[in-house]
């Protein structure tokens, strides 16, 4: 029986029991609720605020954007007691926002003439809020006490207006254009000059368009009122800008095209709408003020109205008047630095009678306008008298010299064979107060009778000439008898000349169409020249310039000069001309006699008879110091150059016999080459056995028992300095030196070269 029974099976029983799968899901469970947890714990950040009030524990929230971040747990003094720490359970998605340039301040009900904000804050109590900043984690902060200006993140145009005053502007007041509100103040600062205010504008974006670079924004605040025998008219842009102030704007229409605005362009603030729209404010003193009526006396260019007096204001002293003008918005772009203003008035004089419709209309303001593009200007000095014609009036102006100028002056004529041709402009001192500059307008039909050729003279007053046969008496005009006038006449046909041209004013008309030759002198450079100085020979004035204006290339200046003393002898191919001028120094000095009568220029004729020449170099020296010298030519060569430089003397054995030529660099510049010229009676002396020293300066040999030895070459080398040399017995054997040999320059001798005494025959 127990053969039929089955047979086990033998199984290691299992160490795993399903029993276990419950701690293991509690353990999961504990550790995702401990994440979550973590996860949507709040961030704690502390804020500092001025005082408690409107802030509740548990109740006041962090908004942001409509949008809840967190709220207040808690709230308490500082510790200081100067005011309240609240701190926030802040959610941790908003950890990106607690940055150390956040700011955080307190949104409450606030009323003000600009509006209502805050309204909100009514039903649901105040709250916190934020503005975004960048930085590193913070989780402390302070309050502002005031909501910030509005960032410059705010889509729109910003913008800056200055004005002297902020008036009743603040922060949100409006800007409107046309009266229709288009943006807003964002803030107000002094400026950096803290004179001005600064005030930040924003225009919103579909109305960044309106504004140009030649927009005018002006002051909307308050009520203008303007009052007359018509009636009384009221100007205000809103209500809102009454109570709390505001900004309107408008492009002129002669502006409507100008370019886009540029967001760094400071806008002034115009006080109103007329000063903004209707006119240019510019200010102009003027030392004489009787017969102006503000609102009646125009401002004049060629003849038409430009503006008009707004105010006058006696200065204190009562010894002038500050004129307020409103220019036409059109002179703006003239109303720079150069822009000159007189009064025009009734006169009569010698001259002429001017402002003769003055005695009618009154007097009135001439306005001629600066150069376009120069720096803007809105003050300015009225001049006393009419200014010198201005030179882009058509024609020629030119300009004559005169050492005395008689009973010439401005409006004085110009004539022609008696004819009036053109007009004296103005009368005035050179420069160095020496001459008298008198500037000429040519009428335009009459430029054509102006060239270099042309000779001016005074022709003011009466010239008597008497004698046995009788007395003759000679007046140019009744006019130029009572009134002063320049006469001319144009003998040859010579090249034209343009405005600026310079010329000299004879005293008589025999002086100015005395017979002689024009010649052309080119000098480099215009030191001690001017128009009426001499040219001499052997001391003999032969001539004189009598005109000197720029070369074309502007490279050179061009003088006309006229001979007079036997100009067949001076105007030749050969002749030299050169300027003699005081040469002042410790050790030369020469022309001295120019310190008294002037500099002038020495003319030396040709050695022997050339052809005829009119154009000539003029030289800035002597022929002989300007001019290649003969000579042996050849070259020291120092590791300095000390005070040595070109002009010194050589000596030999104390006896200049040569001088230095040239100071320059070596080719790797590191030694400095003396070129030296040396006499050609002397150049004997200079053999290959020759030594050279420096002699600049002074020698100290000092001993205690010796005592102090001084050495010095000679005054001239103690002064500018100089090259000595000498050479030993025997030394012609080495051969003598050859133009362009190289020799050491040592910085002082030896002994026992003073001792040297060749015998070298010189040429004679």
């Amino acid at each position: 029986m127990t053969d039929n029974l089955p047979v086990p099976h033998k199984r290691k029983a299992s160490t795993w029991s399903a029993i276990w799968v419950l701690p293991l899901i509690a353990l999961g469970i504990g550790l995702w609720l401990a994440w979550r947890a973590y996860s949507t714990a709040g961030i704690n950040v502390m804020i500092d605020f001025s005082t408690g009030d409107g802030i509740q524990v548990g109740k006041t929230e962090l908004i942001y954007k409509g949008m809840a971040l967190g709220k207040v747990k808690d709230l308490r003094l500082d510790k200081k007691h100067k005011g309240v720490r609240a701190t926030l359970e802040v959610a941790r998605e908003a950890e990106g926002f607690l940055r150390s340039n956040t700011r955080f301040w307190l949104v409450k009900p606030r009323v003000s003439l600009a509006g209502v904000t805050g309204l909100e804050t009514l039903v649901s109590g105040n709250y916190i809020t934020l503005e975004p900043g960048e930085g590193e984690f913070e989780d402390k902060f302070a309050a502002l006490l005031e909501p910030p200006p509005l960032s410059d993140a705010l889509p729109g145009l910003h913008l800056t207006v200055r004005t002297p005053r902020l008036g009743s502007l603040e922060q949100g007041a409006p800007i409107y254009y046309k009266q229709i509100q288009v943006g807003q103040v964002k803030d107000y600062e002094l400026d950096q000059d803290e004179q001005n205010i600064l005030v930040g504008l924003v225009i919103k974006p579909e109305y960044a368009h309106l504004v140009r670079q030649h927009t005018r924004f002006w002051n909307a605040s308050g009520l203008e009122i303007e009052a007359g025998l018509s009636g009384v008219k009221i100007n205000t842009e809103s209500l809102v800008s009454v109570l709390a102030g505001g900004i309107a704007f408008a492009t002129p229409d002669h502006r409507k095209d100008s370019p886009p605005v540029d967001a760094e362009k400071v806008f002034p603030l115009y006080e109103n709408f007329e000063a903004a729209q209707s006119g240019i404010r510019i200010k102009l003193h003027v030392t004489e003020f009787a017969g102006l009526e503000p609102g009646e006396t125009p401002v004049r260019w060629q003849g038409v109205q430009v503006g008009y007096v707004k105010k006058v204001a006696v200065d204190a002293d009562l010894q002038g008047a500050m004129v307020e003008l409103n220019m036409d918005p059109r002179t703006e772009d003239y109303m720079v630095e150069g822009t000159q203003f007189w009064m025009v008035r009734p006169s009569i004089s010698l001259t002429g009678i001017s402002g003769l419709e003055a005695l009618f209309k009154g007097n009135y303001f001439v306005v001629r306008p600066g150069n376009k593009g120069d720096t803007p200007q809105r003050e300015f000095e009225a001049l006393r008298k009419p200014p010198p014609l201005d030179v882009r009036t058509p024609g020629l102006h030119v300009i004559v010299t005169t050492d005395k100028v008689g009973s010439l002056s401005a409006g004085s004529p110009i004539l022609y064979r008696q004819l009036q041709v053109g007009t004296v402009n103005s009368v005035q001192l050179g420069p160095k107060q020496q001459k008298v500059v008198v500037g000429l307008h040519i009428e335009p039909e009459y430029v054509g009778l102006i060239n270099k050729s042309t000779r001016f003279w005074n022709a003011s007053g009466v010239t008597l000439k008497g004698g046995l046969s009788g007395i003759e008496v000679k007046a140019e005009s009744l006019q130029s008898l009572l009134a002063g006038g320049i006469a001319f006449e144009t003998p040859d046909k010579g090249s034209a000349v343009g405005n600026g041209a310079r010329f000299n004013l004879y005293e008589s008309q025999e002086q100015a169409l005395a017979e002689g030759v024009l010649i052309e002198l080119t000098a480099e450079r215009g030191e001690n020249l001017s128009v009426g100085m001499p040219l001499r020979y052997l001391g003999f004035d032969v001539g004189q310039i009598e005109n000197i204006e720029l070369a074309s290339d502007l490279k050179s200046l061009k003088l006309t000069g006229r001979i007079t003393e036997s100009p067949a002898q001076f105007a030749r191919a050969g002749a030299q001309y050169w300027l003699v001028s005081p040469k002042l120094g410790l050790v030369r000095t020469a022309h001295l006699e120019t310190l008294v009568g002037g500099t002038y220029i020495e003319v030396s004729p040709p050695a022997k008879a050339t052809g005829r020449q009119l154009a000539f170099n003029l030289l800035m020296d002597a022929p002989g110091v300007t001019e290649r010298e003969r000579g042996l030519r050849i070259t020291v060569s120092t590791p300095r150059r000390a005070s040595i430089k070109e002009g010194v003397s050589v000596t030999y054995r104390e006896v200049a016999v040569g001088k230095v030529t040239g100071v320059h660099l070596a080719p790797n510049a590191d030694r400095v080459l003396l070129e030296l010229l040396i006499e050609p009676r002397y150049a004997s002396l200079v053999t290959r056995g020759s030594k050279f020293w420096n002699v600049s300066g002074i020698g100290v040999d000092f001993s205690l028992f010796k005592g102090t030895k001084i050495r010095a070459e000679s005054l001239e080398s103690l002064v500018e300095g100089g090259i000595a040399f000498a050479t030993p017995e025997g030394a012609a054997q080495k051969g003598q030196a050859r133009d362009g040999e190289v020799f050491i320059l040592h910085d002082e001798y030896k002994d026992e070269w003073l001792k040297w005494q060749p015998r070298i025959a010189i040429k004679r």
